[in-house]
């Protein structure tokens, strides 16, 4: 199997699996009981928030575990826009964001009588930084733009747009899924946001885990009840082996980030140039050079997605035509025709995403792969128009 599906989930690392068994058999304490099994278990999740504050250059009491990217992004949104409501009820995102949050903005909208202003995106998948500045308001209490998109990897001006937020004083929030392990997430990227979300599982940690970064002294409404655990802002019993998993992934990710992904960029280009020179019409889908290193999206024209990837999989490549979070459905991705790529683009868009155990030879395999498909495909289309 050549697995190129990282940015839908990567496989556990051998630090996070070592780190989480402990707290699969005698460690089992209730981080919240005063006796000695409780003391242990707490004590675990105080050095891995330790650790993990560490490597953001955050403050510990600044982390708030979750049980993954959805549930924080969900936090974020909703609990810092009913906590500000006194403000007004004035949100500003892009369509280019993920399901996770347009989601949660539309559920705002629509039930809750907030506002909403959608940014335009360029071709390259950039949002339109003078419009953010025209349309914010004084009532606007939120700005939610995702650090690099999952489906394209194109990275948002973030310090720029940080600018626009404060030089308005509105709070800004960035789903940071798919960046961190990729790029520097460190003290001077948090410092440009006041809340951001994590998800182990995009950084070889464990599934149904997370964290949401909320800055010092911002009040947040918890959107669940039920106990005091997280600073009484996320109640219900810590998840132990998963948030020690966490830590043990981000240190792991951390540890050789930027020679990695420098050998992941080689490959995503490699990946690019054998594809592109066996099939002239591929298309390349977001900015050529601010996106992720290890994420190419592409489109191959008069061939759907759908089919591609079942081909793919037939050949033992692991691919996706976007996010991972639609339950198995093959539609046109909402980020591309945000793009304003044309729905016929759009509907053949195929993203492939590279990881640790990606190797040159799975690279020109794939390329191969996609070459023989697209002729195949391409045959049978011809005999077709024949046979009519």
């Amino acid at each position: 199997m050549i697995y190129l599906d990282y940015n839908a989930t990567t496989p556990l690392c051998e630090p996070a699996r070592s780190a989480m068994l402990p707290f699969f058999d005698g460690t089992f304490g209730n981080p919240s009981s005063i006796h000695a099994a409780g003391r242990e278990a707490r004590a675990a999740i105080d050095d891995a928030r330790d650790r993990v504050a560490d490597l953001l250059g955050a403050k510990a009491h600044e982390l708030i575990f979750t049980s993954g990217g959805t549930e924080a992004n969900n936090l974020a949104i909703l609990g810092l826009a009913r906590s500000r409501t006194v403000r007004g009820k004035h949100l500003i995102s892009a369509k280019t964001e993920h399901h996770a949050v347009l989601n949660t903005i539309e559920h705002l909208e629509k039930r809750e009588g907030f506002e909403v202003t959608w940014l335009n995106l360029s071709s390259s998948g950039l949002i339109d930084l003078d419009q953010l500045a025209d349309t914010i308001r004084d009532d606007t209490l939120l700005v939610s733009v995702m650090h690099a998109n999952n489906e394209t990897g194109v990275i948002q001006p973030l310090r720029e747009i940080s600018e626009i937020c404060r030089a308005r004083g509105v709070l800004l929030h960035s789903d940071m899924v798919q960046s961190f392990g990729k790029l520097p997430n460190g003290g001077v990227l948090l410092s440009l946001v006041d809340a951001a979300s994590f998800a182990a599982h995009k950084f070889y940690g464990p599934k149904g885990a997370g964290l949401l970064f909320l800055r010092s002294g911002i009040p947040i409404e918890p959107i669940q009840f039920g106990g005091a655990h997280e600073n009484q802002r996320r109640p219900g019993t810590e998840n132990v082996a998963a948030i020690a998993g966490i830590a043990a992934a981000a240190e792991f990710v951390e540890r050789d980030r930027e020679q990695e992904q420098a050998r992941e960029e080689n490959l995503r280009d490699q990946l690019w140039q054998e594809i592109s020179a066996q099939i002239p019409p591929a298309v390349l889908n977001g900015d050529a050079h601010r996106r992720l290193a290890n994420t190419l999206n592409i489109s191959l024209p008069a061939l759907d997605s759908e089919t591609m990837l079942m081909a793919l999989d037939l050949e033992g490549v692991c691919a996706s035509s976007g996010s991972a979070c639609m339950v198995g459905s093959v539609v046109a991705s909402h980020v591309l025709l945000a793009m304003g790529l044309p729905l016929a683009l759009a509907r053949s868009a195929i993203r492939f995403s590279i990881g640790k155990d990606t190797t040159e030879e799975e690279i020109s395999a794939t390329a191969g792969i996609v070459s023989g498909i697209v002729r195949r495909t391409n045959a049978k289309g011809s005999e077709k128009t024949v046979a009519v």
